[in-house]
Parts: structure tokens; sequence; C-alpha cells
């Protein structure tokens, strides 16, 4: 995916603040929850979000990787 910019967004006033993507109400999370599931693209689309593309899905993907990315990240190691 080259930039997940033109696809997600994030606005004040929708969501709390929680990044979303263009055009609809659905959240990042709300997608990625899907993914921590199992739940393939295409059944994501076809059963959950049929307004979304699978381009749509890989930028939620790409939006996070790139938050992780630019966070430093401190954990506990036991």
């Amino acid at each position: 995916m080259k930039d997940y910019r033109n696809r997600i967004t994030v606005n004040p006033k929708v969501h709390f603040v929680k990044p979303y993507i263009i055009g609809t109400r659905i959240t990042v999370d709300n997608v990625l929850e899907l993914i921590q599931e199992g739940i393939p693209f295409n059944e994501t689309i076809q059963n959950y979000y049929p307004d979304l593309k699978i381009e749509d899905i890989k930028a939620c993907i790409q939006y996070v990787l790139d938050l992780i990315r630019k966070e430093e990240i401190y954990m506990e190691v036991s």
C-alpha cells in the first residue's frame, strides 16, 4: 500500500477522534478486530462491511503499522 492517508482520516467531530475510513463511519479498530479474529478480508467485506474495498482494509493495517513505527513501546520483560 502506497499511502493510507487517502483512505483513513481522523476528525474531532466523528467517532470521538478515532481514525475511520473516509466515506464511511467504519473505524480502523472495528476492521482490526475482525482481522484479529482471523476473518479473511473478503469475508469481512461480504458479511460485515460491504461498502469496503480490500484496499481499505490494507489501509487500516498500514495506518497502525505507521503508528507503531513512530511510537516507542516499552514492555516489562518477565
